[in-house]
């Protein structure tokens, strides 16, 4: 076989796997597609939940960290900076 035929051979190739994944995604999204209409008709309509009570509320963040918190953090900044010398 001649480079040229070897060529042509693998764009025939290239074009045909490339056309047989493109059918395949095209498919995919049709069959996609009809189950989602097929859900859609059959399932039951989702409940809608019944408000009773107010949700409960959020308790509301403090401005920045306890004492604990900012004084383990201070001291792990000065571990570090100590050991980079």
């Amino acid at each position: 076989m001649t480079p040229s035929e070897l060529l042509l051979e693998g764009v025939e190739l290239m074009l045909f796997g490339m056309g047989f994944v493109f059918v395949f995604l095209v498919l995919l999204v049709g069959v996609v597609s009809l189950m989602s209409r097929l859900i859609a008709t059959f399932a039951p309509p989702a409940p809608t939940p019944a408000i009773s009570s107010p949700a409960p509320s959020v308790k509301s963040a403090s401005h920045g960290p306890d004492a604990e918190t900012l004084a383990a953090i201070q001291s792990a900044i000065a571990q570090h900076r100590a050991r980079r010398g």
